[in-house]
């Protein structure tokens, strides 16, 4: 790429790339390699101590009680509604801005998006709106908090406190986030990360975790990510499988102390 500089010379630019991920994984290259080795050898490729470790990490670093890994940030949605029994009839209250899983964890349970307008300086859903939208179909509300930032976390808690709704926060474009002190993913009822490799924390595929401060709720959750199943062959629930893999959590427990640099 060329372009004219001053006094009409000639200057060679070249394009800055959105995202370099070679550039961001060179520095850490031998450490994930040894890590990726130390689950192959171990044998435990699902779920297992890789992703026990980084459950622990995120939950601490979320200001959670509870982190529950999981196979994407789409499914952790999708779990977090299951566990509040979205179905068919229900509404759920989400910005107009988002990405397509946001919408389409609502429909997949039959469900129906009521999509709130957002605030201009933003770009994240304006809490009169959801005001204005509630019915009595509304069976959650759905913040989504983009580029780094929160929804206005305060407002949107006293909505859903006023009308009995459970929040869950939508943080996969800003885990570590904060909102009066409060980390995006603890303030709600339920907090949906995605680890996909252009996210804040990217893994080397796809992962999500789910974050909560509820007992019960993370139980429920444990249960829906593997079949509902609980002993082994004993189903209680209808679930799904999606089970967060350890050779992704490797990479991301390696990533992890780079957060915040």
């Amino acid at each position: 790429m060329s372009s004219s500089g001053t006094h009409g010379q000639q200057c060679e630019c070249q394009a800055v790339p959105f995202l370099d991920l070679a550039k961001q994984h060179s520095a850490l290259r031998e450490d994930v390699l040894a890590a990726l080795g130390r689950v192959w050898d171990s044998g435990a490729f699902v779920l297992g101590p890789e992703v026990a470790r980084l459950e622990e990490q995120i939950a601490q670093y979320c200001q959670t009680r509870h982190a529950i890994g999981c196979a994407s940030g789409s499914d952790a949605l999708l779990l977090a509604l299951m566990a509040y029994d979205v179905g068919p009839g229900d509404e759920v209250i989400l910005p107009s801005f988002t990405f397509f899983a946001t919408a389409s964890a609502v429909t997949r349970l039959g469900a129906r998006p009521v999509f709130a307008d957002i605030e201009p300086d933003t770009f994240n859903i304006d809490p009169a709106e959801i005001q204005r939208l509630i019915s009595p179909r509304t069976k959650a509300i759905l913040p989504v908090h983009l580029f780094g930032q929160c929804a206005r976390m305060d407002q949107i808690m006293q909505i859903a406190q006023a009308h009995n709704l459970p929040v869950i926060e939508d943080l996969a474009q800003s885990i570590g986030a904060e909102w009066e002190g409060r980390r995006a993913g603890s303030i709600g009822h339920i907090g949906c990360i995605s680890f996909y490799p252009t996210k804040n924390l990217g893994g080397a595929g796809d992962g999500g975790m789910i974050t909560t401060n509820d007992d019960r709720l993370a139980d429920r959750l444990r249960l829906l990510r593997v079949h509902g199943m609980r002993p082994r062959y004993f189903h209680r629930v209808v679930g799904i499988n999606s089970r967060l893999d350890s050779f992704q959590a490797a990479v991301l427990n390696v990533k992890m102390p780079y957060l915040d640099r």
